[in-house]
């Protein structure tokens, strides 16, 4: 509907100027041969000042971009697909609503083909839109028809088994492909098939502590466990506190052996299902299917409004409980069954919502079941894992029996369960942008996640120093009496964090909150001009860019809803020498393993013996990363030389500067060798 209008805008813009005829470019078309079954088919243009040409892969809601149609072909075929040469440049449209990437003086697209019959005949156009900064002409047209005798003949190839579809992934940054004039290598068929080639041999050569199946189960399960103590800290851990501590106040009663029990019975539902549901889909579907559900719309909006309800309900606007009759039955039958269901389901829920931040952690042992079939060491680690992570769970489920014996609990239990709900609220957030960021809905941009935080947490810095008052505050006629010191201090403090966010609305890092918010590059308006950002969101595009450029490449599989990855970017890409690293010294492709967006067919392919169907872009990156490098955590960093192969051993999350800039600065040097 989007290009609807805007096509509709411009042929009107184009009626209104038909006293100039305006033909602001000049195309040429050639095809440049060589002595091999190799060619390209080069499209080159001139643009006058004040106009520009939009580029390749734009999508059907954005202006005509770029792109190659065969009228007739005889003896040739396409070898991928239409590549834009030279300088992009990108920028937000407020016609289109999107980012749009377009050229500027010149602009030159390549389409690859590939000789099969000793003579040729071709009859194909490029068609691309141009517009100026007042008005856009209609879709133009470069045709090229050219017949001839073919340099070489190719010889019958079988698609490799490896390859799986080509996909557009839309580049949202300034990107700089190679130059027009500069000598590329061909990319062969043979080639990209070489990019797919699995290294774990080779990863597991340059850093052999990264196969578990090295070390003795005592040291498996302390790694686990230690990796437990580590998930505590994750973000995506703390909204169930706030849950947990509600849920089992709402059970407390007097009889503390029963609370103890229950307690105990929700530590061991953690691990069981941490254990058995891990391992468990990861065996049936694959390492990627945690993931992909993490990231699902369905599930990440379920938590917004599960989390939005205990928010509404902790600020008293109306109360969670069983009907009377179901909770008089529960009562009179505490060791009920329906009892230790609940306990089961809320401990299923902290599995769910916890999944998203602890795979990064998990991910090593989920993904060494599937490369390796070695269930035993895998086992054991989980079990260390989810021990460490049940502890504090089970501490907070005895919470309420300690809060319920504490002295004059009632008016401070209120001020701890408002507060508790403007926690929830804002994490509600973070979900919902999981899944508005995977499906590109643009509903949650940081702008947007910014504002909403800064009145959140504002509003709960003036509820504490006592100037917003709640209907909970009410009961027991001290809506008017003074805060107390300590919430007086936790007020200015929360007060403080919201002026803290308000820079971060023109394009401040704000670290503090970079793996909540959503990344820098759906911000419309951005000052900060030191940010980095992958100029390629295609491994086969990044590669073949990286070939012709002679530099090696970093690939970084991360995620729309990897906090980690969030944090990564903000703590330690920003550094000066890190960001001139990755601008300059290396090409960076950034895949996400969540991304949503559908491949032009379904692509079959098999994993370990396990067949696996690759339906958007995400399960096509997810699939790389397992199969080639033998992993799906993320972040996940690797260097690798322009035919693939690891130039170090992979980093994962760490923020460390240093340790960072020694790894890219390895790579280098065994690419320069």
């Amino acid at each position: 509907m989007k290009r609807i209008i805007a096509m509709g805008a411009m042929l009107l813009m184009v009626l209104t100027a038909m006293a100039q005829m305006e033909d602001p470019v000049k195309f040429t078309a050639e095809i440049k041969t060589g002595k091999t079954a190799e060619a390209e088919i080069v499209f080159s243009g001139r643009i006058e000042a004040g106009w520009h040409i939009y580029s390749t892969d734009l999508g059907s809601s954005g202006p005509t971009e770029a792109s190659f149609h065969v009228n007739k072909a005889d003896g040739i075929e396409l070898v991928g697909k239409l590549m834009p040469r030279g300088k992009e440049k990108s920028h937000f449209d407020q016609m289109f609503g999107m980012n749009v990437r377009y050229f500027e003086g010149t602009a030159q697209f390549v389409q690859k083909i590939r000789f099969t019959k000793p003579t040729y005949t071709i009859d194909a156009y490029l068609e691309y839109g141009v517009c100026s900064d007042e008005n856009c002409l209609p879709p133009g047209e470069v045709a090229l028809k050219k017949s001839g005798k073919s340099p070489a003949v190719a010889a019958a190839t079988e698609p490799a088994a490896a390859e799986v579809a080509e996909t557009a992934a839309p580049v949202v940054a300034d990107s700089t492909v190679a130059p027009a004039d500069s000598a590329v290598a061909p990319v062969t068929a043979s080639t990209e098939t070489l990019w797919w080639q699995p290294v774990t041999e080779q990863l597991e050569a340059l850093d052999s502590e990264a196969n578990i199946a090295n070390h003795s189960l005592w040291y498996i399960f302390i790694v686990g466990f230690i990796g437990g103590l580590l998930a505590l800290v994750m973000p995506c851990i703390w909204p169930i506190i706030p849950m947990t501590i509600s849920f089992f106040l709402k059970r407390a009663k007097d009889d503390r052996r029963k609370g103890i029990k229950d307690a105990m019975t929700y530590g061991l539902s953690i691990v069981v299902i941490y254990l058995g549901l891990g391992l468990l889909i990861t065996a049936i579907f694959g390492p990627s299917k945690l993931n992909e559900l993490s990231t699902s719309a369905v599930f990440n909006v379920i938590l917004f409004l599960l989390l939005l309800v205990f928010a509404f309900s902790f600020f008293g606007w109306f109360e969670i409980k069983l009907p009377d009759r179901w909770a008089n039955a529960v009562d009179s039958k505490a060791s009920s069954t329906t009892g230790l269901i609940s306990i089961f389901l809320m401990a299923f829920t902290l599995v769910l919502v916890s999944f998203s931040c602890t795979a990064p952690i998990i991910g090593l042992l989920l993904v060494q079941t599937v490369t390796t079939g070695d269930w035993l060491a895998p086992t054991i680690g989980m079990l260390g894992f989810a021990l460490a992570l049940a502890l504090p769970f089970t501490l907070f489920a005895l919470f309420p029996s300690w809060l319920k014996s504490a002295p004059r609990s009632g008016s401070w239990m209120t001020t701890i369960k408002v507060v508790l709900g403007f926690v929830e609220l804002a994490f509600s957030l973070k979900f919902l942008s999981v899944a508005d960021l995977a499906y590109g809905w643009h509903l949650l941009d940081r702008e947007v996640f910014l504002s909403l935080w800064i009145v959140i947490f504002g509003a709960m810095g003036l509820y504490l120093i006592g100037k917003l008052k709640f209907q909970e505050d009410a009961v027991g006629g001290e809506i008017d009496k003074p805060m107390p010191v300590p919430c007086i201090m936790a007020g200015l403090c929360a007060i403080a964090f919201a002026i803290y966010m308000v820079p971060g609305l023109w394009g401040a890092p704000c670290k503090a909150i970079s793996a909540f918010a959503p990344p820098i590059n759906t911000q419309d308006f951005n000052l900060n001009t030191k940010t980095v950002e992958a100029h390629y969101h295609s491994y086969e595009e990044g590669m073949a860019a990286a070939k012709a450029q002679g530099k090696p490449v970093l690939i970084d599989f991360t995620g729309f809803g990897c906090v980690n990855c969030r944090k990564m970017e903000a703590a330690v890409w920003t550094d000066p020498t890190v960001a001139d690293m990755l601008n300059n010294q290396y090409v960076l492709i950034s895949l996400y393993v969540d991304d949503k967006t559908p491949l032009a067919e379904p692509v079959e392919v098999s994993l370990n013996g396990q067949q696996q169907t690759l339906r958007t872009v995400g399960d096509k990156w997810s699939y790389l990363q397992a199969s080639k490098f033998g992993a799906n955590a993320q972040p996940y960093y690797i260097a690798i030389d322009n035919d693939g192969r690891p130039l170090n051993h992979a980093y994962g999350f760490k923020e460390d500067v240093a340790a960072y800039i020694d790894y890219l600065q390895q790579g280098l040097k065994t690419y320069r060798r």
